[in-house]
């Protein structure tokens, strides 16, 4: 007799629990794609919350702390100056709420050239040269033949972009004058079913677990109005509903009798019917919901302390390590995602904004996890104890050179934002290395050196 459990197809079969044959009930599901249109993306996201929610979320939280320029002062200023002519958050932001919504959005940059369907050679914009940003969605732009030359930095790409909106003739835009935005990638271009170089919306492959969510919470809510139920008792009750006078009769007696009733009243009742309560119990659904918002939170990738709004559950739980895993995801995703899609954006920044493009400036997007006062202070004193340590003192010769490591812990500081107002004071009253020593100082000096000449012998 053959073994009744064996590995076969890569898969485990039981003849006798009918389990991994074709019997097995399990073996009925499959996957199938079902597209949702836009008239179905819009209803959702205009009268549902959790899919505005799923939505909206990330791509705040995307762009809430922004980002940090590096560079001289002088640079600095101008360029989140052009940033705040240009509403670059403003607009990054709109971009991947519309993404994430439609399946992609994209960000037109507009230098004033005539003919759109030419390259944008970034090289040649100069001071002011950037003009505009407009946000365009998928639902406005439709791809054209795509780029399959191995050697082309556009290569999986459209070779061009066909503005389909608007009352004026349709216009071809070249991909690297737009910053293209995608919502859940495809796995294969050549696989693409719909909307060509675009990826799906977000909802595609929540909606699910959004239905059942919604569909459970208002179950509940019906049952609220059949919380509670008063049952009468009626001697000769279905005897006598053959008769018509008996009806209207029976239908007015209850009817009068609710009226007087209500909420804290009084029921008149005749002394042979019987009155009683039932009330459904409602002990368990509040964990059954929980547990359908669990799996949206999970679909949707967003901690329920932020999707949902509520307080973490469990023992000593805080969230944070949910938020903190949260805002690592998204901070990769700045990375991956929104820094490679913006470069040709931010080069044409910087060239409008100086009319150059400095070797020395770039950037690094904020922290997404802001830390509570008491956490800044504990890393503002171990900055400065260890700022001391490197210094020397108490006959110890400094690791680095005082005045270098000033510079570096004014910059620290200006760019943690421990110290408020600091550069402007540097500036005014300048740095360790331009300051005259004291008289303490430099006996404090020559008692460093004569330690350090005795010590050698």
């Amino acid at each position: 007799m053959g073994n009744i459990i064996s590995f076969a197809r890569d898969s485990l079969t039981n003849l006798v629990s009918r389990m991994g044959t074709g019997r097995d009930k399990a073996s009925a599901s499959y996957y199938a794609f079902t597209p949702l249109s836009d008239a179905e993306l819009l209803a959702a996201y205009r009268t549902a919350w959790l899919p505005r929610k799923i939505v909206d979320i990330p791509a705040f939280d995307a762009v809430r702390a922004w980002r940090d320029w590096q560079a001289e002062g002088d640079k600095i200023e101008p360029i989140e100056a052009e940033e705040n002519r240009l509403n670059v958050r403003g607009k990054v932001f709109e971009a991947k709420v519309k993404a994430r919504l439609w399946g992609g959005a994209a960000i037109h940059i507009g230098t004033g050239d005539a003919d759109l369907a030419s390259p944008l050679e970034i090289e040649r914009i100069g001071k002011g040269g950037v003009k505009y940003l407009t946000v365009l969605s998928r639902r406005q732009l439709s791809a054209g033949e795509f780029d399959r030359d191995p050697a082309s930095e556009f290569y999986g790409q459209p070779k061009f972009y066909t503005l389909t909106a608007g009352t004026t003739a349709q216009v071809q835009i070249h991909p690297s004058r737009l910053v293209i935005f995608q919502g859940n990638t495809q796995p294969d271009i050549d696989l693409i079913e719909g909307q060509l170089s675009w990826g799906d919306s977000v909802l595609q492959s929540v909606m699910d677990a959004i239905k059942q969510a919604d569909g459970t919470a208002a179950n509940i809510a019906s049952l609220v109005f059949e919380a509670k139920i008063d049952i009468i008792k009626v001697p000769n009750f279905m005897a006598s509903l053959a008769n018509e006078d008996y009806k209207a009769k029976i239908l007015e007696r209850y009817t009068l009798a609710n009226t007087a009733k209500g909420i804290n009243g009084t029921l008149l009742l005749d002394k042979e019917e019987e009155y009683e309560q039932k009330s459904a119990s409602f002990a368990t659904l509040p964990d059954v919901l929980d547990r359908f918002l669990q799996i949206v939170s999970g679909a949707a990738d967003i901690p329920a302390t932020r999707l949902l709004g509520q307080a973490p559950a469990g023992m000593n739980s805080t969230g944070e390590s949910d938020l903190r895993n949260y805002y690592d995801r998204l901070s990769a995703m700045q990375q991956v995602e929104m820094t490679p899609a913006m470069h040709r954006l931010d080069e044409a920044l910087i060239r409008s904004a100086l009319g150059s493009r400095p070797a020395d400036v770039y950037y690094e997007w904020a922290p997404l996890w802001g830390m509570s006062e008491t956490e800044k202070a504990t890393v503002f004193k171990t900055k400065s104890d260890a700022a001391r340590a490197l210094a020397g003192g108490n006959g110890q010769s400094p690791l680095i050179p005082i005045d270098a490591l000033s510079e570096a812990l004014v910059n620290a500081f200006v760019e943690d934002g421990s110290l408020p107002g600091l550069e402007a004071a540097i500036n005014e009253f300048g740095t360790l290395a331009e300051q005259e020593p004291s008289e303490e100082e430099l006996e404090a000096a020559a008692a460093n050196q004569n330690a350090a000449g005795l010590s050698a012998y």
